[in-house]
């Protein structure tokens, strides 16, 4: 048991670029789950803020317009309230999954000079396939700089994990403030007023 576990500490010593590729592996494969999940969750709050705004405004017209031509306009500002509450959360939930893709030019300059990232299909989308064939085969040339592609490809899919869960986090502060304001101003109109 012991000289298997020497044997597998041997093998990462003699071998680090599996343990690189390895990492790299596993976090880019956490960041997928984790936009997955993101998206899973923006896509769950708009249905709920659509539904519970299909159901106000489908039921609201029959109390604030009565049908022997009474009013309850004060339910109109509790209703407008939460119509505007939900409406912007579902807003704010279709920008959280709105993907973002960065458009930058490719030039031999940038590759030779291993400016660009390769990994990341916004920067090759829109060039031939003879030149990103090309490009490929430049980034092969050097292992450091397969890596330095799938660091940078790491750290921007990073940066729109963060702004995807700082929205996500907005959405449902909104939906529940929304829902506590609504709920009060009903409250307040049907007990107060």
């Amino acid at each position: 048991m012991k000289e298997n576990k020497k044997q597998k500490t041997l093998e990462v010593k003699e071998s680090p670029e599996r343990a690189i590729q390895s990492l790299f592996t596993v976090v880019i494969r956490n960041h997928i789950h984790l936009s997955k999940i993101a998206d899973k969750k923006a896509n769950l709050i708009m249905v709920i803020c659509s539904l519970l705004l299909s159901i106000i405004l489908t039921n609201s017209y029959r109390y604030i317009v009565q049908d022997d031509g009474n009013s309850n306009s004060v339910l109109r500002i509790p209703t407008a309230i939460f119509i505007v509450f939900m409406l912007a959360t579902i807003i704010l939930s279709i920008i959280t999954t709105i993907p973002s893709v960065t458009k930058n030019g490719l030039n031999k300059e940038e590759i030779v000079d291993k400016k660009i990232n390769l990994a990341f299909f916004g920067n090759f989308y829109h060039m031939p396939i003879e030149n990103y064939e090309w490009a490929v085969k430049e980034t092969f040339k050097d292992n450091s700089t397969i890596y330095t592609n799938l660091t940078k490809d790491l750290y921007f899919l990073g940066i729109v994990l963060n702004k995807k869960f700082k929205l996500l986090n907005i959405t449902y502060n909104l939906f529940i403030i929304g829902l506590i304001v609504s709920s009060i101003s009903f409250i307040i109109v049907l007990e107060f007023l």
